[in-house]
Formats: structure tokens, C-alpha cells, sequence
């Protein structure tokens, strides 16, 4: 497979660091993913704030794998301020966290569902109803005329035996052998 020759300013080992007073210093780096698992959000938040604030965004310190697939690093410490400034803006900026409704207009929209949903299972309720009527009855028929069968077939082996009439023969599929 043919691969592309690395630019000349990026190194064969894949590390490329732009901090590097950060060098021996890794333990104080930390994934963008794994900054956003330390801050509690998205690793999607956290790419957003990278690009909405590239100029208040912690620099990058390292850059590590192929080039075209860099897995960034910035120090955790420098993460953590920024993202407890962002929450700290967010909250200034609207006054409460989130816009939120009010509480008659969600309990309408739940009393509204729930009374939808009771509609619902009400009628399917009486579908049921109907359905079980209809197996019963054709159960009850079901049962008279097996009860007719059994009344019939008790008559003939009664008769038979009145009779004296030795035991039917079975009849077979098989054609028998004539003499």
C-alpha cells in the first residue's frame, strides 16, 4: 500500500511537541478525551470550545501518532480552569443554567398524555374483551360438539356390543393379500 511521505517537519516517531518545557513533564498532560471525562462533559464540548475560543482554548502541548490522526494533549490543570470559566459564563450569560417552562404548562402536557394513553388502553382493553367473548363461545361450541361425538360414538359401541357383532376390523391403508 502506497503511503505518503511524511512533511518534512513533522518527526518519523509521530510525537511532535509544542510545549516543550512540558517534555519529561507527561504526567501533567492529558488527552482532550480524557480532560473531557476529567471536567464532566462531551469530548464533543470540549472540541467545540477549541474551536469557538481558539484564542482562550489551553494551548496544545503535545501531538502524538500518524499525521493524520494527531491525538492532542494539554495540560490537565490549564483544562480544568478553562472549563469551570466556561460553566462559570454560561450560567452569567442566561442568569439560570438552562431555560426552563413552566410547571402548569409540563403537568398540562403530562395530564394531556397520560389521559391519551388511558384512551388507549381502554379501547384496547375492550378489543380484548370482545376477542376472549368470541374464543369462549367458539370454545362452548367446540365443546357441544365434542360432547355430540363422544354421545354417538358411545351409541355404536354400545350397539356393536348389543349386537354381539365380533370387533370391527381395523382398516389398514394397505391393501391385503387376496387368497
Amino acid at each position: 500500500m502506497y503511503q505518503k511521505p511524511d512533511p518534512p517537519d513533522c518527526p518519523t516517531d509521530g510525537v511532535v511537541w509544542l510545549r516543550p518545557e512540558y517534555q519529561g513533564r507527561q504526567g501533567e498532560l492529558v488527552t482532550l478525551a480524557a480532560g473531557a471525562r476529567l471536567v464532566g462533559v462531551s469530548a464533543a464540548a470540549v472540541s467545540n470550545w477549541q474551536n469557538r475560543y481558539a484564542e482562550e482554548f489551553p494551548a496544545l502541548a503535545l501531538l502524538t501518532g500518524p499525521p493524520h490522526k494527531r491525538t492532542k494533549w494539554v495540560v490537565a490543570i490549564e483544562l480544568v480552569a478553562f472549563a469551570r470559566d466556561q460553566r462559570t459564563r454560561e450560567r452569567d450569560r442566561t442568569g439560570r443554567r438552562s431555560p426552563q417552562r413552566p410547571g402548569a404548562e409540563i403537568a398540562a402536557e403530562q395530564t394531556a398524555h397520560y389521559e391519551e394513553v388511558l384512551r388507549t388502553l381502554t379501547e384496547r382493553e375492550q378489543r380484548q374483551k370482545e376477542a376472549l367473548a368470541r374464543t369462549r363461545s367458539a370454545k362452548r361450541a367446540a365443546e357441544e360438539k365434542l360432547t355430540r361425538a363422544r354421545a354417538r360414538l358411545t351409541a355404536e359401541v354400545d350397539a356393536v356390543v348389543r349386537l354381539g357383532i365380533p370387533a370391527a376390523r381395523t382398516t389398514t391403508t394397505e391393501k391385503e393379500p387376496r387368497p
